[in-house]
Parts: C-alpha cells; sequence; structure tokens
C-alpha cells in the first residue's frame, strides 16, 4: 500500500482526494492547546470541506480517538 501525503491550504480544498472509511493521520495547530496535534481520522457521509462565516477553510472529519467528530482550521496535511 503507497502511503502519499495530502496538504491542505486555504482555497485548495481537495475532497475528491480524501478515500471514504479509510483511517489517516491529520496534523494541524490547535489554537486552544497552543501546539501541533496529531490525530487519527477517518473520512465519512458526515465529513466535509466548508468554509466560516468569515472566509476561513475548514475540514470537519471523525476523530478516532476522541470518537467524534473535530473541525480543522486554515491549514492542515493528511496522510494515509
Amino acid at each position: 500500500m503507497t502511503t502519499y501525503p495530502i496538504s491542505y491550504r486555504i482555497g485548495t480544498e481537495r475532497e475528491e482526494e480524501m478515500i471514504p472509511e479509510k483511517h489517516f493521520k491529520i496534523t494541524y495547530y490547535s489554537n486552544k492547546d497552543k501546539k501541533h496535534i496529531i490525530r487519527n481520522g477517518k473520512w465519512d457521509n458526515k465529513s466535509r470541506f466548508w468554509q466560516s462565516k468569515v472566509g476561513e477553510s475548514l475540514m470537519t472529519y471523525y476523530d478516532l480517538d476522541a470518537q467524534g467528530y473535530r473541525t480543522a482550521k486554515k491549514t492542515w496535511n493528511v496522510r494515509y
């Protein structure tokens, strides 16, 4: 199986590159914790790319570690 990174930045949403039900690692900066966070995630039918009311790029995904949905903001990196 090939491992490849997918990086997302503002305005470069690539939902078609996400693999449904496949587990991945996501890294992003947490403003709340003031550090980079690495989580195990899964793309499912409730996951999506979207923009906030102020125009920030967001990605909602299922967090396998916390067993709930989380949203990454601005920039993030996904690795399968």
